[in-house]
Protein backbone atom coordinates (compact mmCIF):
# COMPACT_ATOMS: atom_id res chain seq x y z
CA UNK A 1 0.00 0.00 0.00
CA UNK A 2 2.98 2.81 0.93
CA UNK A 3 4.67 1.98 -2.18
CA UNK A 4 1.45 2.34 -4.64
CA UNK A 5 0.85 5.37 -2.29
CA UNK A 6 4.22 7.04 -3.23
CA UNK A 7 4.05 6.18 -6.72
CA UNK A 8 0.51 7.77 -7.08
CA UNK A 9 2.18 10.73 -5.55
CA UNK A 10 4.39 12.48 -7.88
CA UNK A 11 2.01 12.55 -10.66
CA UNK A 12 0.23 15.92 -11.84
CA UNK A 13 -2.02 18.67 -10.66
CA UNK A 14 -5.53 17.32 -10.27
CA UNK A 15 -6.65 19.60 -13.75
CA UNK A 16 -4.82 16.53 -15.55
CA UNK A 17 -1.92 19.23 -16.42
CA UNK A 18 1.34 21.14 -15.07
CA UNK A 19 -0.44 24.71 -13.59
CA UNK A 20 0.38 27.25 -15.35
CA UNK A 21 0.83 30.69 -13.55
CA UNK A 22 1.83 33.39 -15.52
CA UNK A 23 2.10 35.86 -12.71
CA UNK A 24 3.93 33.52 -10.68
CA UNK A 25 6.72 32.72 -13.71
CA UNK A 26 7.37 36.15 -14.85
CA UNK A 27 6.65 38.56 -11.39
CA UNK A 28 7.90 38.56 -7.82
CA UNK A 29 5.36 39.07 -5.61
CA UNK A 30 3.60 42.43 -5.55
CA UNK A 31 3.47 45.30 -2.90
CA UNK A 32 0.48 47.40 -2.21
CA UNK A 33 1.33 50.27 -4.35
CA UNK A 34 1.91 47.95 -7.53
CA UNK A 35 -1.44 46.66 -7.23
CA UNK A 36 -3.11 49.86 -6.89
CA UNK A 37 -1.19 51.10 -9.73
CA UNK A 38 -2.19 48.13 -12.05
CA UNK A 39 -5.89 47.81 -10.50
CA UNK A 40 -6.89 51.43 -11.56
CA UNK A 41 -6.20 51.77 -15.17
CA UNK A 42 -9.08 48.41 -14.58
CA UNK A 43 -11.17 50.13 -12.13
CA UNK A 44 -11.58 53.07 -14.97
CA UNK A 45 -12.28 50.43 -17.19
CA UNK A 46 -15.14 49.45 -14.85
CA UNK A 47 -16.48 52.91 -14.33
CA UNK A 48 -16.80 53.11 -18.61
CA UNK A 49 -18.34 49.81 -18.77
CA UNK A 50 -20.93 50.42 -15.69
CA UNK A 51 -21.64 53.81 -18.03
CA UNK A 52 -22.70 51.73 -20.91
CA UNK A 53 -24.68 48.66 -19.12
CA UNK A 54 -26.89 51.47 -16.60
CA UNK A 55 -27.39 53.83 -19.57
CA UNK A 56 -28.93 51.22 -21.46
CA UNK A 57 -30.62 48.91 -18.86
CA UNK A 58 -31.48 52.04 -16.39
CA UNK A 59 -34.17 53.27 -18.98
CA UNK A 60 -35.04 50.20 -21.23
CA UNK A 61 -38.22 49.58 -20.01
CA UNK A 62 -39.29 53.40 -21.33
CA UNK A 63 -37.76 52.53 -24.75
CA UNK A 64 -39.90 49.58 -24.71
CA UNK A 65 -43.08 50.96 -24.06
CA UNK A 66 -42.47 54.05 -25.52
CA UNK A 67 -40.99 53.71 -28.48
CA UNK A 68 -41.89 49.68 -29.03
CA UNK A 69 -45.31 49.87 -27.97
CA UNK A 70 -45.68 47.21 -25.54
CA UNK A 71 -47.89 47.04 -22.51
CA UNK A 72 -45.78 47.49 -18.95
CA UNK A 73 -46.20 44.29 -17.60
CA UNK A 74 -44.85 42.51 -20.85
CA UNK A 75 -42.14 45.05 -20.94
CA UNK A 76 -41.23 44.85 -17.30
CA UNK A 77 -40.92 40.52 -18.34
CA UNK A 78 -38.65 41.58 -21.74
CA UNK A 79 -36.36 43.49 -19.42
CA UNK A 80 -36.07 40.98 -16.91
CA UNK A 81 -35.38 38.16 -19.01
CA UNK A 82 -32.78 40.25 -20.93
CA UNK A 83 -31.04 40.69 -17.74
CA UNK A 84 -31.45 37.14 -16.38
CA UNK A 85 -29.66 36.01 -19.87
CA UNK A 86 -26.95 38.53 -19.71
CA UNK A 87 -26.48 37.46 -16.13
CA UNK A 88 -25.95 33.84 -17.01
CA UNK A 89 -23.58 34.61 -20.25
CA UNK A 90 -20.98 34.95 -17.30
CA UNK A 91 -20.66 31.17 -16.55
CA UNK A 92 -19.76 30.48 -20.20
CA UNK A 93 -17.05 33.45 -20.47
CA UNK A 94 -15.56 32.28 -16.76
CA UNK A 95 -15.33 28.51 -18.70
CA UNK A 96 -13.67 30.16 -21.36
CA UNK A 97 -11.11 32.32 -19.25
CA UNK A 98 -10.16 29.66 -17.00
CA UNK A 99 -10.09 26.55 -19.31
CA UNK A 100 -8.31 28.12 -22.52
CA UNK A 101 -7.73 32.30 -23.28
CA UNK A 102 -7.18 33.59 -19.43
CA UNK A 103 -8.83 36.22 -17.79
CA UNK A 104 -6.73 39.38 -20.12
CA UNK A 105 -7.75 37.86 -23.57
CA UNK A 106 -10.86 36.50 -22.24
CA UNK A 107 -11.61 40.77 -21.71
CA UNK A 108 -9.74 41.63 -24.69
CA UNK A 109 -12.15 39.80 -26.56
CA UNK A 110 -15.19 40.60 -24.73
CA UNK A 111 -14.92 44.06 -24.85
CA UNK A 112 -14.71 44.29 -28.62
CA UNK A 113 -17.49 41.75 -29.00
CA UNK A 114 -18.95 44.05 -26.18
CA UNK A 115 -18.54 47.28 -28.91
CA UNK A 116 -19.92 45.54 -31.92
CA UNK A 117 -23.12 44.67 -29.93
CA UNK A 118 -23.19 48.80 -28.77
CA UNK A 119 -22.78 49.77 -32.33
CA UNK A 120 -25.41 47.73 -33.50
CA UNK A 121 -27.53 49.07 -31.16
CA UNK A 122 -27.05 52.76 -31.75
CA UNK A 123 -27.55 52.15 -35.80
CA UNK A 124 -30.51 50.37 -35.16
CA UNK A 125 -32.44 53.21 -33.34
CA UNK A 126 -31.07 55.51 -35.55
CA UNK A 127 -31.50 53.96 -39.11
CA UNK A 128 -33.65 50.80 -38.39
CA UNK A 129 -37.86 51.65 -38.38
CA UNK A 130 -38.62 50.64 -34.38
CA UNK A 131 -42.60 49.71 -34.50
CA UNK A 132 -41.67 47.52 -37.78
CA UNK A 133 -40.88 43.64 -37.27
CA UNK A 134 -37.50 43.48 -38.41
CA UNK A 135 -36.68 47.21 -36.52
CA UNK A 136 -37.48 45.06 -33.43
CA UNK A 137 -35.08 41.82 -34.61
CA UNK A 138 -32.25 43.94 -34.96
CA UNK A 139 -32.89 45.80 -31.59
CA UNK A 140 -33.04 42.40 -29.74
CA UNK A 141 -30.56 40.94 -31.84
CA UNK A 142 -28.40 43.84 -30.78
CA UNK A 143 -29.02 43.40 -27.34
CA UNK A 144 -28.24 39.90 -27.22
CA UNK A 145 -24.90 40.82 -28.80
CA UNK A 146 -23.93 43.01 -25.36
CA UNK A 147 -25.08 39.79 -23.39
CA UNK A 148 -22.06 38.21 -24.92
CA UNK A 149 -19.75 40.80 -24.68
CA UNK A 150 -21.06 41.68 -21.11
CA UNK A 151 -20.78 37.63 -20.52
CA UNK A 152 -16.64 37.55 -21.06
CA UNK A 153 -16.13 41.05 -19.74
CA UNK A 154 -17.92 40.86 -16.04
CA UNK A 155 -16.37 37.50 -14.54
CA UNK A 156 -13.02 38.29 -15.22
CA UNK A 157 -12.69 42.36 -14.71
CA UNK A 158 -12.50 42.51 -11.09
CA UNK A 159 -11.67 38.97 -10.87
CA UNK A 160 -8.29 40.27 -13.04
CA UNK A 161 -8.04 43.42 -10.94
CA UNK A 162 -8.27 41.74 -7.34
CA UNK A 163 -5.62 39.36 -8.57
CA UNK A 164 -3.42 42.18 -8.89
CA UNK A 165 -3.33 42.44 -5.05
CA UNK A 166 -0.91 39.76 -2.99
CA UNK A 167 -2.50 38.27 -0.14
CA UNK A 168 0.01 36.74 1.95
CA UNK A 169 0.42 39.30 4.40
CA UNK A 170 -2.22 41.24 7.06
CA UNK A 171 -1.68 44.92 4.91
CA UNK A 172 -1.79 43.21 1.43
CA UNK A 173 -5.03 41.33 2.79
CA UNK A 174 -6.65 44.90 4.22
CA UNK A 175 -5.57 46.82 0.96
CA UNK A 176 -7.59 43.92 -1.59
CA UNK A 177 -10.33 44.40 0.92
CA UNK A 178 -10.46 47.79 0.75
CA UNK A 179 -10.33 47.16 -3.03
CA UNK A 180 -13.35 45.96 -3.32
CA UNK A 181 -14.93 48.86 -1.48
CA UNK A 182 -13.57 51.16 -3.71
CA UNK A 183 -14.01 48.87 -6.80
CA UNK A 184 -18.03 49.40 -6.10
CA UNK A 185 -17.66 52.97 -5.79
CA UNK A 186 -16.56 53.24 -9.18
CA UNK A 187 -18.67 50.66 -10.65
CA UNK A 188 -21.60 52.87 -8.81
CA UNK A 189 -19.82 56.04 -9.94
CA UNK A 190 -20.10 55.08 -14.00
CA UNK A 191 -23.84 54.01 -13.13
CA UNK A 192 -24.43 57.20 -11.98
CA UNK A 193 -23.16 59.15 -14.44
CA UNK A 194 -25.04 57.50 -16.96
CA UNK A 195 -28.36 57.91 -14.71
CA UNK A 196 -27.91 61.35 -14.84
CA UNK A 197 -26.65 62.56 -17.91
CA UNK A 198 -27.41 59.66 -20.45
CA UNK A 199 -30.76 59.08 -19.35
CA UNK A 200 -31.58 62.81 -19.91
CA UNK A 201 -30.57 62.72 -23.60
CA UNK A 202 -32.43 59.91 -24.11
CA UNK A 203 -35.25 61.65 -22.94
CA UNK A 204 -35.03 65.33 -23.99
CA UNK A 205 -32.50 65.35 -27.31
CA UNK A 206 -33.30 61.69 -28.20
CA UNK A 207 -32.80 57.86 -28.53
CA UNK A 208 -30.03 57.54 -31.30
CA UNK A 209 -28.44 60.33 -29.25
CA UNK A 210 -28.31 58.81 -26.37
CA UNK A 211 -27.36 54.97 -27.71
CA UNK A 212 -24.99 56.77 -29.45
CA UNK A 213 -23.03 57.99 -26.43
CA UNK A 214 -23.19 54.22 -24.76
CA UNK A 215 -20.89 52.99 -27.51
CA UNK A 216 -18.70 55.65 -26.98
CA UNK A 217 -18.63 54.60 -23.41
CA UNK A 218 -17.78 51.10 -24.17
CA UNK A 219 -15.00 51.84 -26.40
CA UNK A 220 -13.30 54.41 -24.51
CA UNK A 221 -13.29 51.00 -21.91
CA UNK A 222 -11.30 49.07 -24.46
CA UNK A 223 -9.08 51.74 -24.93
CA UNK A 224 -8.70 52.13 -21.40
CA UNK A 225 -7.93 48.28 -20.95
CA UNK A 226 -5.02 48.23 -23.61
CA UNK A 227 -2.82 51.30 -21.86
CA UNK A 228 -2.43 49.63 -18.65
CA UNK A 229 -1.52 46.44 -20.85
CA UNK A 230 2.10 46.34 -19.34
CA UNK A 231 1.42 46.84 -15.68
CA UNK A 232 -0.69 43.72 -15.20
CA UNK A 233 -0.15 40.67 -13.63
CA UNK A 234 -1.87 38.26 -15.85
CA UNK A 235 -2.74 34.64 -15.16
CA UNK A 236 -2.91 32.01 -17.90
CA UNK A 237 -5.48 29.41 -18.09
CA UNK A 238 -5.51 26.86 -15.04
CA UNK A 239 -7.72 24.22 -17.02
CA UNK A 240 -11.24 23.22 -16.41
CA UNK A 241 -12.65 24.27 -13.45
CA UNK A 242 -16.14 22.10 -14.42
CA UNK A 243 -13.91 18.39 -15.09
CA UNK A 244 -11.99 18.94 -12.18
CA UNK A 245 -15.61 19.03 -9.88
CA UNK A 246 -16.60 16.39 -11.81
CA UNK A 247 -13.77 14.36 -10.80
CA UNK A 248 -14.45 14.48 -7.44
CA UNK A 249 -18.18 13.18 -7.19
CA UNK A 250 -17.29 10.55 -9.83
CA UNK A 251 -14.63 9.21 -7.41
CA UNK A 252 -16.78 9.46 -4.61
CA UNK A 253 -19.84 7.86 -6.30
CA UNK A 254 -17.13 5.15 -7.16
CA UNK A 255 -15.83 4.29 -3.33
CA UNK A 256 -19.60 4.94 -2.01
CA UNK A 257 -19.06 1.72 -0.36
CA UNK A 258 -15.77 2.41 1.80
CA UNK A 259 -16.40 3.68 4.89
CA UNK A 260 -15.11 6.73 6.90
CA UNK A 261 -13.88 6.12 10.34
CA UNK A 262 -13.33 8.85 12.70
CA UNK A 263 -13.10 12.40 12.92
CA UNK A 264 -9.44 12.84 11.37
CA UNK A 265 -10.23 11.40 7.88
CA UNK A 266 -6.23 11.34 7.76
CA UNK A 267 -6.57 8.64 10.86
CA UNK A 268 -8.00 6.30 8.50
CA UNK A 269 -5.38 3.74 6.85
CA UNK A 270 -6.47 3.98 3.32
CA UNK A 271 -6.48 7.99 3.18
CA UNK A 272 -3.43 9.22 1.38
CA UNK A 273 -2.51 12.74 0.89
CA UNK A 274 -2.36 12.71 -2.80
CA UNK A 275 0.08 14.79 -5.53
CA UNK A 276 0.55 18.48 -5.46
CA UNK A 277 -0.77 19.15 -2.15
CA UNK A 278 2.81 20.11 -1.19
CA UNK A 279 4.48 20.84 -3.76
CA UNK A 280 7.10 23.64 -3.10
CA UNK A 281 8.06 24.25 -7.04
CA UNK A 282 6.16 27.21 -7.21
CA UNK A 283 8.29 30.85 -6.52
CA UNK A 284 5.26 31.61 -4.52
CA UNK A 285 4.62 29.54 -1.36
CA UNK A 286 2.16 27.18 -1.59
CA UNK A 287 -1.40 27.42 -0.42
CA UNK A 288 -3.44 24.13 0.41
CA UNK A 289 -6.35 22.88 1.42
CA UNK A 290 -6.55 21.27 5.03
CA UNK A 291 -9.34 18.05 5.95
CA UNK A 292 -12.56 19.42 7.05
CA UNK A 293 -15.27 17.33 8.18
CA UNK A 294 -17.88 18.88 5.97
CA UNK A 295 -19.69 17.21 3.22
CA UNK A 296 -17.53 14.07 4.65
CA UNK A 297 -18.98 11.78 1.66
CA UNK A 298 -16.70 13.72 -0.81
CA UNK A 299 -13.61 12.44 1.56
CA UNK A 300 -14.15 8.80 -0.30
CA UNK A 301 -12.93 10.31 -3.38
CA UNK A 302 -9.16 10.49 -2.34
CA UNK A 303 -9.32 7.18 -0.33
CA UNK A 304 -7.02 4.72 -1.95
CA UNK A 305 -8.74 1.41 -2.15
CA UNK A 306 -7.31 -1.96 -3.96
CA UNK A 307 -7.41 -1.01 -7.20
CA UNK A 308 -5.31 2.58 -6.47
CA UNK A 309 -3.27 0.44 -4.98
CA UNK A 310 -2.13 -1.75 -7.70
CA UNK A 311 -2.15 0.81 -10.27
CA UNK A 312 0.86 2.55 -11.25
CA UNK A 313 -1.05 5.15 -13.18
CA UNK A 314 -3.21 7.27 -11.46
CA UNK A 315 -6.76 7.56 -12.54
CA UNK A 316 -7.79 11.28 -12.26
CA UNK A 317 -11.95 10.12 -11.85
CA UNK A 318 -10.75 7.68 -9.15
CA UNK A 319 -8.52 8.93 -7.27
CA UNK A 320 -8.35 12.28 -5.89
CA UNK A 321 -6.50 14.69 -3.79
CA UNK A 322 -7.12 16.61 -0.69
CA UNK A 323 -7.28 20.09 -2.27
CA UNK A 324 -9.53 18.77 -4.69
CA UNK A 325 -11.55 18.00 -2.87
CA UNK A 326 -11.93 20.70 0.04
CA UNK A 327 -12.25 22.97 -3.18
CA UNK A 328 -15.17 21.11 -4.20
CA UNK A 329 -16.35 21.40 -0.67
CA UNK A 330 -15.56 25.63 -0.56
CA UNK A 331 -17.96 25.93 -3.86
CA UNK A 332 -20.66 23.35 -1.70
CA UNK A 333 -20.81 25.41 1.16
CA UNK A 334 -21.28 28.67 -0.95
CA UNK A 335 -24.62 27.78 -2.53
CA UNK A 336 -26.54 28.41 0.30
CA UNK A 337 -25.81 31.69 0.53
CA UNK A 338 -25.81 32.39 -2.73
CA UNK A 339 -29.69 30.90 -2.82
CA UNK A 340 -30.62 33.36 0.14
CA UNK A 341 -29.05 36.36 -1.92
CA UNK A 342 -31.63 35.64 -4.69
CA UNK A 343 -34.77 37.77 -2.86
CA UNK A 344 -31.87 40.85 -2.07
CA UNK A 345 -31.99 41.15 -6.87
CA UNK A 346 -35.41 40.17 -6.93
CA UNK A 347 -35.85 43.08 -4.61
CA UNK A 348 -33.53 45.32 -6.72
CA UNK A 349 -34.69 43.78 -10.60
CA UNK A 350 -38.07 47.21 -8.93
CA UNK A 351 -35.36 49.36 -9.60
CA UNK A 352 -35.37 49.27 -13.02
CA UNK A 353 -38.88 48.72 -13.69
CA UNK A 354 -42.10 49.43 -11.42
CA UNK A 355 -39.66 52.09 -9.51
CA UNK A 356 -39.49 53.74 -12.67
CA UNK A 357 -43.57 53.64 -13.78
CA UNK A 358 -44.06 55.15 -10.36
CA UNK A 359 -42.01 58.40 -11.17
CA UNK A 360 -43.53 58.34 -14.35
CA UNK A 361 -47.09 59.44 -13.02
CA UNK A 362 -45.47 62.01 -10.24
CA UNK A 363 -45.14 65.68 -10.67
CA UNK A 364 -41.44 65.87 -11.40
CA UNK A 365 -40.95 69.26 -12.35
CA UNK A 366 -37.73 71.09 -10.69
CA UNK A 367 -38.12 74.81 -11.61
CA UNK A 368 -40.33 76.09 -14.53
CA UNK A 369 -38.08 74.84 -17.68
CA UNK A 370 -37.00 71.12 -16.25
CA UNK A 371 -38.21 67.90 -15.56
CA UNK A 372 -36.76 65.38 -14.01
CA UNK A 373 -36.69 61.88 -16.16
CA UNK A 374 -38.07 59.18 -14.37
CA UNK A 375 -35.56 56.56 -14.22
CA UNK A 376 -33.36 59.60 -13.56
CA UNK A 377 -34.27 59.21 -9.89
CA UNK A 378 -31.72 56.23 -9.78
CA UNK A 379 -29.24 58.49 -9.49
CA UNK A 380 -30.28 58.90 -5.34
CA UNK A 381 -29.42 55.49 -4.96
CA UNK A 382 -26.12 56.29 -6.71
CA UNK A 383 -25.27 59.43 -4.69
CA UNK A 384 -26.16 57.20 -1.37
CA UNK A 385 -23.71 54.51 -2.06
CA UNK A 386 -21.16 57.30 -3.43
CA UNK A 387 -21.14 59.15 0.32
CA UNK A 388 -21.85 55.51 2.07
CA UNK A 389 -18.42 53.49 0.71
CA UNK A 390 -15.76 56.53 1.49
CA UNK A 391 -17.53 56.44 5.14
CA UNK A 392 -17.72 52.53 5.44
CA UNK A 393 -14.18 51.98 4.11
CA UNK A 394 -12.73 55.06 6.37
CA UNK A 395 -14.57 55.38 9.01
CA UNK A 396 -16.47 52.49 9.87
CA UNK A 397 -14.00 49.72 8.97
CA UNK A 398 -11.53 51.34 11.09
CA UNK A 399 -13.69 51.57 14.31
CA UNK A 400 -14.74 48.12 13.67
CA UNK A 401 -11.38 46.41 13.26
CA UNK A 402 -10.52 47.87 16.39
CA UNK A 403 -13.14 46.43 18.42
CA UNK A 404 -13.44 42.82 15.93
CA UNK A 405 -9.66 42.16 15.14
CA UNK A 406 -10.84 41.65 11.76
CA UNK A 407 -8.97 43.20 8.61
CA UNK A 408 -12.31 44.16 7.11
CA UNK A 409 -14.07 45.28 10.51
CA UNK A 410 -17.12 43.04 10.22
CA UNK A 411 -16.96 39.63 8.44
CA UNK A 412 -18.38 39.89 5.32
CA UNK A 413 -21.79 37.47 6.04
CA UNK A 414 -22.35 40.67 8.78
CA UNK A 415 -22.30 42.80 6.13
CA UNK A 416 -24.27 41.14 3.30
CA UNK A 417 -27.16 40.32 6.61
CA UNK A 418 -27.67 44.24 7.10
CA UNK A 419 -27.60 44.64 3.58
CA UNK A 420 -30.23 42.01 3.46
CA UNK A 421 -32.58 43.98 6.15
CA UNK A 422 -31.74 46.98 4.57
CA UNK A 423 -33.79 45.78 1.24
CA UNK A 424 -36.50 43.92 3.89
CA UNK A 425 -36.89 47.71 5.10
CA UNK A 426 -36.88 49.29 1.36
CA UNK A 427 -39.94 46.89 0.81
CA UNK A 428 -42.13 47.97 3.82
CA UNK A 429 -41.50 51.65 3.08
CA UNK A 430 -42.27 51.41 -0.97
CA UNK A 431 -45.28 49.67 0.00
CA UNK A 432 -46.64 52.58 2.02
CA UNK A 433 -45.76 55.31 -0.18
CA UNK A 434 -47.39 53.54 -3.26
CA UNK A 435 -50.56 53.34 -0.66
CA UNK A 436 -50.38 57.21 0.11
CA UNK A 437 -49.67 57.42 -3.86
CA UNK A 438 -53.06 55.55 -4.40
CA UNK A 439 -54.84 57.19 -1.68
CA UNK A 440 -54.14 60.49 -3.78
CA UNK A 441 -55.39 59.56 -7.21
CA UNK A 442 -58.21 58.29 -5.28
CA UNK A 443 -59.14 61.96 -3.39
CA UNK A 444 -58.42 63.74 -7.03
CA UNK A 445 -61.09 61.11 -8.52
CA UNK A 446 -58.00 59.68 -11.16
CA UNK A 447 -58.42 56.47 -10.82
CA UNK A 448 -60.26 55.97 -14.12
CA UNK A 449 -59.04 58.68 -15.93
CA UNK A 450 -56.88 57.85 -18.77
CA UNK A 451 -56.21 61.20 -19.77
CA UNK A 452 -54.92 62.18 -15.85
CA UNK A 453 -51.47 60.46 -16.37
CA UNK A 454 -50.02 62.51 -13.26
CA UNK A 455 -51.12 62.30 -9.86
CA UNK A 456 -50.92 65.97 -7.75
CA UNK A 457 -47.98 64.20 -5.46
CA UNK A 458 -43.77 64.96 -5.84
CA UNK A 459 -41.67 62.45 -6.80
CA UNK A 460 -39.85 63.34 -3.98
CA UNK A 461 -41.95 60.83 -2.09
CA UNK A 462 -39.93 57.99 -3.53
CA UNK A 463 -36.61 59.22 -2.53
CA UNK A 464 -36.43 56.76 0.33
CA UNK A 465 -36.96 53.66 -1.35
CA UNK A 466 -33.70 55.10 -3.53
CA UNK A 467 -32.16 55.61 -0.97
CA UNK A 468 -32.66 52.33 0.72
CA UNK A 469 -31.63 50.91 -2.36
CA UNK A 470 -28.57 52.75 -1.74
CA UNK A 471 -27.70 51.20 1.51
CA UNK A 472 -28.68 47.76 0.39
CA UNK A 473 -26.21 47.71 -2.53
CA UNK A 474 -23.46 49.39 -0.42
CA UNK A 475 -23.63 46.52 2.28
CA UNK A 476 -24.78 43.93 0.38
CA UNK A 477 -23.29 43.34 -3.04
CA UNK A 478 -19.53 44.67 -1.98
CA UNK A 479 -19.73 42.09 0.45
CA UNK A 480 -21.49 39.44 -2.07
CA UNK A 481 -18.34 39.98 -4.48
CA UNK A 482 -15.67 40.06 -1.56
CA UNK A 483 -16.89 36.36 -0.30
CA UNK A 484 -17.65 34.75 -3.49
CA UNK A 485 -13.78 35.88 -4.26
CA UNK A 486 -12.38 35.07 -1.28
CA UNK A 487 -13.89 32.02 -0.81
CA UNK A 488 -13.63 30.53 -3.91
CA UNK A 489 -10.52 28.20 -4.96
CA UNK A 490 -7.90 30.28 -6.66
CA UNK A 491 -8.54 28.15 -10.13
CA UNK A 492 -12.03 29.15 -9.85
CA UNK A 493 -12.36 32.54 -9.23
CA UNK A 494 -13.77 33.73 -12.34
CA UNK A 495 -16.52 31.36 -11.75
CA UNK A 496 -16.58 32.91 -8.59
CA UNK A 497 -17.31 36.01 -10.12
CA UNK A 498 -19.71 34.57 -12.39
CA UNK A 499 -21.55 32.83 -9.73
CA UNK A 500 -22.41 36.34 -7.98
CA UNK A 501 -23.20 37.78 -11.14
CA UNK A 502 -25.61 35.45 -12.04
CA UNK A 503 -27.48 36.22 -8.59
CA UNK A 504 -29.38 38.88 -10.86
CA UNK A 505 -29.74 36.86 -13.76
CA UNK A 506 -32.19 34.65 -11.93
CA UNK A 507 -33.82 37.03 -9.54
CA UNK A 508 -34.80 38.78 -12.85
CA UNK A 509 -36.05 35.46 -14.03
CA UNK A 510 -38.03 35.02 -10.83
CA UNK A 511 -39.37 37.96 -10.53
CA UNK A 512 -40.60 37.87 -14.04
CA UNK A 513 -42.25 34.55 -12.70
CA UNK A 514 -43.92 36.63 -9.63
CA UNK A 515 -45.15 39.14 -11.94
CA UNK A 516 -46.65 36.22 -14.20
CA UNK A 517 -48.16 35.01 -11.06
CA UNK A 518 -49.66 38.08 -9.22
CA UNK A 519 -50.86 38.84 -12.23
CA UNK A 520 -53.12 35.56 -12.80
CA UNK A 521 -53.96 35.61 -9.36
CA UNK A 522 -54.72 39.35 -8.77
CA UNK A 523 -57.39 39.52 -12.33
CA UNK A 524 -59.30 36.67 -11.31
CA UNK A 525 -63.31 36.93 -10.81
CA UNK A 526 -62.82 40.15 -12.68
CA UNK A 527 -61.04 42.62 -10.46
CA UNK A 528 -58.38 44.47 -11.97
CA UNK A 529 -54.77 42.93 -11.84
CA UNK A 530 -52.52 45.02 -9.14
CA UNK A 531 -49.79 45.36 -11.86
CA UNK A 532 -52.88 46.97 -14.28
CA UNK A 533 -51.44 49.30 -17.20
CA UNK A 534 -52.91 52.20 -14.99
CA UNK A 535 -50.99 52.54 -12.26
CA UNK A 536 -53.78 54.37 -10.36
CA UNK A 537 -56.26 51.63 -10.93
CA UNK A 538 -53.81 48.53 -9.76
CA UNK A 539 -52.52 47.96 -6.42
CA UNK A 540 -48.70 47.97 -6.89
CA UNK A 541 -48.87 48.74 -2.94
CA UNK A 542 -50.12 45.14 -2.42
CA UNK A 543 -47.40 43.33 -4.76
CA UNK A 544 -44.68 45.31 -2.65
CA UNK A 545 -46.18 43.73 0.68
CA UNK A 546 -45.70 40.40 -1.18
CA UNK A 547 -42.30 41.18 -1.68
CA UNK A 548 -41.70 42.33 2.33
CA UNK A 549 -43.04 38.71 3.18
CA UNK A 550 -41.03 37.00 0.88
CA UNK A 551 -37.81 38.97 1.95
CA UNK A 552 -38.40 38.36 5.62
CA UNK A 553 -38.76 34.88 5.12
CA UNK A 554 -35.61 34.60 3.17
CA UNK A 555 -33.66 36.60 5.78
CA UNK A 556 -34.35 34.13 8.45
CA UNK A 557 -33.58 31.67 6.25
CA UNK A 558 -30.01 33.73 5.22
CA UNK A 559 -29.34 34.08 9.49
CA UNK A 560 -29.63 30.74 10.17
CA UNK A 561 -27.33 29.72 7.05
CA UNK A 562 -24.74 32.04 7.83
CA UNK A 563 -24.54 30.83 11.47
CA UNK A 564 -23.39 27.42 10.36
CA UNK A 565 -20.78 28.73 7.49
CA UNK A 566 -17.44 28.21 7.99
CA UNK A 567 -14.97 30.33 6.43
CA UNK A 568 -12.17 29.14 4.34
CA UNK A 569 -8.67 27.69 6.50
CA UNK A 570 -5.62 27.83 4.00
CA UNK A 571 -3.07 25.99 5.29
CA UNK A 572 0.69 27.39 4.90
CA UNK A 573 4.53 26.70 5.83
CA UNK A 574 3.89 28.75 8.71
CA UNK A 575 0.79 27.20 9.99
CA UNK A 576 -3.09 27.16 9.46
CA UNK A 577 -5.59 30.13 9.18
CA UNK A 578 -8.40 29.18 10.90
CA UNK A 579 -11.42 29.56 9.30
CA UNK A 580 -14.60 31.21 11.54
CA UNK A 581 -18.34 31.38 11.46
CA UNK A 582 -20.12 34.67 11.31
CA UNK A 583 -21.00 34.58 15.41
Amino acid sequence: MDSSATQVVTFQNHHGNTKTNESQQNHPPSNNHGGWRAAIFIIFVEIAERFTFYGLSGNLITFITKELNQSTPTAAKNVNTWLGITSFCPFLGAFIADSFLGRFRTILISSIIYCMGMALLAVSVSLVPRRRWYGKAVFFTALFVVSIGEGGHKPCLQTFAADQFGEETEEEKKAKSSFFNWWYFALVLGASAATFAVIYVQDNIGWAAGFEILAGGIGAALVLFLLGTRRYKKQGPLGSPFTAIAQVFVAATRKWNLNIVGHNPADHPYFGIYYGDHDHSNILKPRTLPPTNQFRFLDKARMIDKIDASNKIRNPWRLCSINQVEEVKLVLRLIPIWMTCIMLLVVQSLFNTYFTIQGRTMIRSIGPNFKLPPASLQIFAGFTIILTIPIYDRVFVPLARKLTGKPSGITVLQRIGAGLFMSLVNMVVSALVEAKRLSVAREHKLVDNPKAVVVPMKVWWLLPQYVLCGFSDALSFVGIQELFYNEMPESLRSLGAAAYVSIAGVANFISSAIISVVQGLSSNHGHNSWLDDNLNRAHLDYYYWIMAGLSALNLCAYVWMAKRFVYKKVDQEDGIEEGKTIN
